[in-house]
């Protein structure tokens, strides 16, 4: 069961994978870094405003999102298209919310959306704000990684609140080429410790875990039962 689990973590959008060092040079596409270097950013965009606000908005059932702000990618990163008065914030997150050694980072078809409580928006947002603004500067991985170690170094970037959390559960979720729309999902996002103590990825136990080093933190996932929009999802696999 336990290399079962990790195997459909693997396939999730936070799998951490490998990737070569060398920056700055051309690379060729390959089995394990199928997307080397950033494709032009308005492959990254959604055209229409208004599909985007409704595709973050299904991150979450309609009781939570309807309320929530709403976050729109543009040129310049992410900005506010809908106030909302409930804390949750809801966007779009592309390949690149996800640590540097996401095996796809650049893959420019991948569509997350997620819906974030108000200790994550707090907490957990800036650390993707600074990733997206690094990667419309065109940076490499390598500089990513370097950036956010050093802005974490200086206490740029917050500690994450307890209780941080989000809603996975997009039927139209993009979450790489391998997982497509995986399985709805709840996320936590706790500092750096022992994944054991939630009884993570261990046999019968329905969390799943990833540690995110980039990021300082461990994923702690719940696969769901139900989309969004209360239809049956797929049963996981054993």
């Amino acid at each position: 069961m336990q290399k079962t689990t990790i195997s459909l973590l693997a396939l999730a959008f936070f799998t951490l994978g490998g990737f070569p060092a060398a920056a700055g040079h051309a690379q060729a596409p390959t089995a394990d870094n199928p997307y080397p270097t950033r494709a032009p950013f308005s492959e990254y965009l959604i055209a229409d405003p208004a599909a985007e606000i409704a595709l973050a908005r299904t991150a979450a059932p309609p009781s939570v999102s309807q309320e929530a702000e709403i976050l729109v990618l543009g040129p310049t990163g992410y900005t506010t298209a809908v106030k909302g008065s409930n804390g949750f914030v809801c966007l779009v997150e592309r390949a690149f919310a996800a640590s540097t050694d996401f095996s796809e980072f650049f893959n420019p078809k991948n569509r997350s959306p997620n819906c974030v409580n108000a200790a994550a928006a707090r907490t957990y947002l800036p650390t993707i704000f600074l990733r997206t603004k690094l990667v419309i500067e065109g940076r490499t991985r390598p500089e990513i990684a370097k950036a956010i170690a050093a802005a974490f170094d200086a206490k740029q970037l917050p500690a994450l609140e307890p209780g941080a959390m989000a809603y996975m559960m997009s039927k139209e979720q993009y979450l790489n080429d391998g997982a497509k729309n995986w399985h709805p999902h709840l996320m936590w996002f706790v500092p750096s410790g022992d994944e054991k103590s939630w009884g993570a990825n261990l046999d019968g136990s329905p969390v799943l875990a990833a540690n995110d080093a980039e990021d300082h933190m461990i994923i702690f996932m719940v696969p769901l039962a139900a989309w969004s929009d209360g239809s049956p999802a797929p049963p996981m696999e054993h």
